[in-house]
């Protein structure tokens, strides 16, 4: 099992363009921090590489023949989940922003969404920010991503009951986190401690029965618990 206490994270990568491939295997493996996993053309094969070579941080594009990058994504984390293991975290590629698979994408375990575009440092950024836990990839990009393919009624639905389990504290807490504010950021403005606003997230994640920082800024977002 892999250990994502170790030095360096491990980075996994999915795309169906070999040229692509190789530049991002050139740029991960240029940092001191960054370890290449392993590789692969299709979603199949990137459950198989996943399983495999364990990376703790997978990039996946979404359009791929064979399989496409979301139902990957699904598979990966079930699997892992199966297991017992330490998922990854998934990242998935798309090439515009407005992208309704990338929706599908995060609503099935994806940890965020980069543009194919990005530039070489904001891709970097992401792999070290969504290992890390502490933030959300572009949270104003997210929440306009999920305000623009929101087909649901625009009245306020239901609070959902697991929500009730928070204590008042983790409510702010869930609140500020849900607007994609950092660690830093949460306990810079409320007085706390970065371990103690960690301990908070943890705690929040684990009452809603949440993977990660994404998923709770969705569960806000599908819930109307922000603004």
């Amino acid at each position: 099992m892999n250990d994502r206490g170790a030095d360096r994270i491990r980075v996994g990568l999915v795309d169906d363009q070999a040229l692509f491939r190789a530049g991002i295997r050139m740029l991960v493996s240029s940092q001191a921090d960054l370890e290449f996993a392993g590789e692969a053309g299709n979603g199949a094969e990137g459950v198989l590489m996943a399983a495999r070579d364990q990376p703790d941080v997978i990039l996946m594009d979404i359009r791929m023949p064979v399989m496409d990058g979301i139902q990957a994504t699904e598979k990966i984390l079930t699997a892992a989940d199966r297991s017992g293991s330490a998922p990854p975290r998934i990242i998935v590629l798309t090439t515009f922003d407005l992208d309704e698979s990338a929706t599908r994408a995060i609503r099935g375990g994806a940890s965020g969404f980069v543009l194919k575009d990005a530039d070489p440092e904001f891709l970097l950024a992401a792999i070290r920010t969504v290992h890390a836990g502490t933030a959300v990839i572009a949270a104003s990009a997210t929440r306009e991503l999920f305000e623009h393919f929101d087909a649901r009624a625009a009245a306020r639905p239901d609070e959902p009951p697991s929500f009730a389990s928070l204590t008042s504290r983790e409510r702010d807490i869930f609140l500020l986190a849900a607007r994609g504010l950092s660690n830093s950021e949460i306990a810079a403005g409320e007085y706390l401690s970065e371990a103690t606003v960690k301990t908070h997230i943890s705690r929040i994640l684990a009452k809603l029965s949440l993977r990660d920082r994404v998923q709770l800024v969705v569960f806000a977002f599908e819930h109307r618990l922000t603004v």
